[in-house]
């Protein structure tokens, strides 16, 4: 009998669901726009997918090998787990479809249909005719399914016609792949706003396909994989190089074992049966959706409004957004102006300009030496790469540590380490049992034969795409002391060393949770000496059990906590004597909030953190990450104002309750929309130091006193 206290804790999973059915709920918001909706519903079904291929093919991995795991936020199995996942799936579902039928019709009104064959007029039946038979069928590839033609492999996530036949009294399966290389949406000439998807074609020309069997049945299918590939060096070959193993283990990802099955509107008791069977695959696996299976083509059709309707494209979606250069960057050369002060950006309400500018000025800087950086995720087009390259033709030894692993990405970034590593540059690729998740640059100047460093450290990617939908820190500075730490780090990551000492950074697998401990601890013992006691933490999700302990013991000493968690949180607030001193919100709004914060004390006393990490137990205990402190009280007083701003959003913000659930914020009677106040915020910095340091100890006592 495990010895865990349960009651102020949640599943991992289940927090996750409800976090997306959050997401589901920007595309209920009335005060979005209506394409913007769809998006959060296309945004909705890509989380779910990604959901299932990775946290519930772990969990399926697990229910097979280990039948002695437990989750040490619930005490359930792994199976268990699964079987609240696909319970709650369900009602997710329900909602989903309520939400896309209400969304249509509002889409409709405005000019813009998505269409099915009922709803064609003879011209269009004309059209989709003659596209059918010139462009579709040439290259449709249907089967049917008995003895000499066998149940074929269904790729990951592909769209999959399936019927019951009949022919000469004997029933049979027959099956029709959607092709990925044919257009996913088909428009109109007539009035391009008016659309169908491919799936649909298809489905409706059934019986000229198999024009030579009765169809009694007919649906769309799509079976979602596990895609938790595992990495070991034990299993790649003494002469096979790391970048080649890796290719043909991404290869493994679509062929995994089925976690789930989704039929589009239409499910018959044999076909499911006969495909569960063929895929080893339980009843409660399967989900019937009337929203199309594949949601993606919203990011085509958004595109194509705005490039054939700018009114009603402008009328339906955000109003434009541009990053804007913060006004204490100069226009001059940026190394000089680092050489003076320290840069914090704000994405995606500051541009990420001034970083590229910095980095192509080191690629060409006579003086610089060496640039050293860790790569997890890029832009399919990568300015980053596109600087690095120019520095290794430039003579400077650039060494590059890039993440294979990252999930999603391992195709991405094999292709820029061929070129990286074409080009002379160095490459690493980490460690076996850890993923390099940090996200550092080092830059090594040499003037008057002494070393400069100048240290970007971030929050996020260096991800020019990403740059503008999350929110994020960058922070660069010419700091000595943590220049020589990033020199160490650079060092470690060559020789292995994960255990190692640092000044300045918080690294983990081994110095970031003990200094997290550390610094709850200092709280604890404040509180219970009467002293101010606070923390603030802002990550995308907490899943941390040590963490959670700890926090829970802080609040029963009397610290005063304040988290904001997007997405993940397992700790449940206001449980007496448990979490009642801890106050959990999350914000999902126009931007992916990215940005990772650690407060403590208060006072001339707060210290922050920025970091790459979240407080999960895979980031702490199993990766490589980072967490660098601020120290500018200009630039410490300019994260206090944006938490400030964040804790009292009662437009974006939902407040978790002592259910676990979350809940509209009541605060103000002003209403706060903290990144919408960010995007026309003009707060940067402050000029005089008397005044950051009494505008800094009112925010923080502001703060607190709410």
């Amino acid at each position: 009998m495990s010895s865990k206290d349960y009651s102020f804790t949640q599943n991992r999973e289940l927090s996750w669901l409800n976090f997306n059915d959050r997401v589901l709920e920007e595309a209920e918001d009335g005060s979005v726009p209506l394409l913007e909706r769809l998006k959060f519903i296309s945004i909705f079904t890509s989380n779910l997918d990604e959901f299932y291929m990775v946290r519930c093919g772990s969990l399926y991995d697990i229910s097979l090998v280990d039948k002695g795991y437990i989750d040490n936020k619930t005490g359930q199995n792994a199976q268990e787990q699964l079987n609240a996942i696909y319970d709650r799936t369900e009602s997710l579902y329900e909602r989903r479809d309520e939400v896309f039928k209400s969304l249509n019709k509002l889409l409709k009104a405005e000019g813009i249909y998505n269409l099915d064959f009922e709803d064609l007029t003879k011209s269009e039946l004309k059209f989709i005719n003659k596209y059918f038979f010139n462009n579709i069928l040439p290259i449709l590839s249907p089967q049917i399914i008995d003895i000499h033609h066998p149940f074929p492999h269904l790729l990951n996530k592909s769209l999959n016609v399936m019927l019951i036949m009949e022919n000469e009294g004997k029933t049979l399966y027959g099956l029709i792949p959607i092709p990925s290389s044919l257009p996913k949406i088909i428009y109109f000439p007539n009035n391009p706003l008016r659309y169908i998807l491919l799936e649909k074609i298809i489905y409706e020309y059934v019986n000229e396909i198999f024009s030579n069997y009765h169809v009694e049945f007919r649906t769309i299918v799509s079976v979602t994989r596990n895609a938790d590939i595992v990495l070991s060096n034990s299993q790649i070959d003494e002469d096979e190089d790391y970048k080649g193993y890796m290719k043909k283990l991404l290869k493994k990802r679509t062929r995994l074992a089925p976690i789930r099955l989704e039929f589009y509107k239409y499910s018959d008791p044999n076909l499911k049966k006969f495909l569960c069977d063929q895929m080893n695959l339980q009843e409660n696996q399967v989900q019937i959706s009337n929203t199309p299976l594949e949601m993606s083509y919203v990011y085509e059709l958004f595109n194509h409004v705005d490039e054939v309707n700018k009114t009603i494209f402008y009328k339906l979606s955000f109003d434009p957004f541009y990053p804007k250069i913060p006004n204490f960057v100069k226009d001059s050369k940026i190394i000089p102006q680092l050489k003076k002060r320290d840069f914090l950006l704000c994405y995606p309400f500051d541009s990420m300009k001034p970083f590229l500018r910095f980095l192509k000025e080191a690629a060409n800087d006579e003086n610089v030496i060496s640039i050293k950086i860790t790569i997890y995720r890029l832009a399919r087009s990568s300015s980053i790469i596109k600087y690095l390259l120019e520095a290794a033709e430039n003579g400077k030894d650039v060494t590059v540590l890039i993440e294979l692993r990252a999930r999603f990405d391992e195709e991405n970034n094999i292709h820029y380490a061929g070129l990286l590593e074409e080009a002379g540059c160095r490459i690493l690729y980490g460690f076996e049992e850890f993923k390099v998740h940090s996200k550092i640059l080092l830059v090594t100047r040499k003037d008057k034969n002494k070393f400069q460093y100048i240290t970007q450290l971030g929050t996020g990617n260096y991800n020019e795409k990403t740059s503008k939908l999350y929110t994020d820190y960058s922070f660069i500075t010419s700091n000595n002391a943590i220049g020589e730490d990033a020199v160490l780090f650079f060092k470690n990551m060559a020789i292995s060393n994960l255990n190692d000492e640092y000044k300045q950074l918080l690294v983990a697998p081994f110095g970031l949770k003990k200094n997290l401990i550390e610094k709850i601890n200092v709280e604890i013992d404040n509180a219970i000496n009467n002293r101010p006691a606070n923390i603030i933490l802002k990550m995308n999700s907490l899943t941390d059990r040590e963490i959670i302990d700890m926090l829970s013991k802080a609040s029963n000493a009397g610290v005063n906590i304040k988290l904001i968690v997007r997405c993940i949180c397992c700790l449940i607030p206001g449980i007496p004597n448990r979490t009642e001193n801890i106050e959990v919100i999350s914000i999902v709004g126009r931007f992916l909030e990215h940005t990772r914060i650690y407060c403590f004390g208060t006072g001339d006393d707060t210290s922050i953190y920025l970091s790459s990490a979240d407080l999960m137990t895979r980031n702490t205990e199993k990766r490589v990450e980072i967490a660098f402190p601020i120290k500018n009280p200009i630039l410490k007083l300019k994260i206090m104002h944006m938490l400030d701003i964040m804790f009292n959003d009662n437009v974006k913000a939902r407040k978790i309750n002592d259910k676990g659930e979350y809940e509209k914020v009541i605060r103000s009677v002003n209403l706060i929309d903290s990144q919408n106040y960010f995007m026309h915020d003009n707060f940067t910095e402050y000029e005089e130091e008397d005044n950051v340091r009494e505008s800094f100890l009112s925010r923080i006592a502001h703060f607190f006193q709410r």
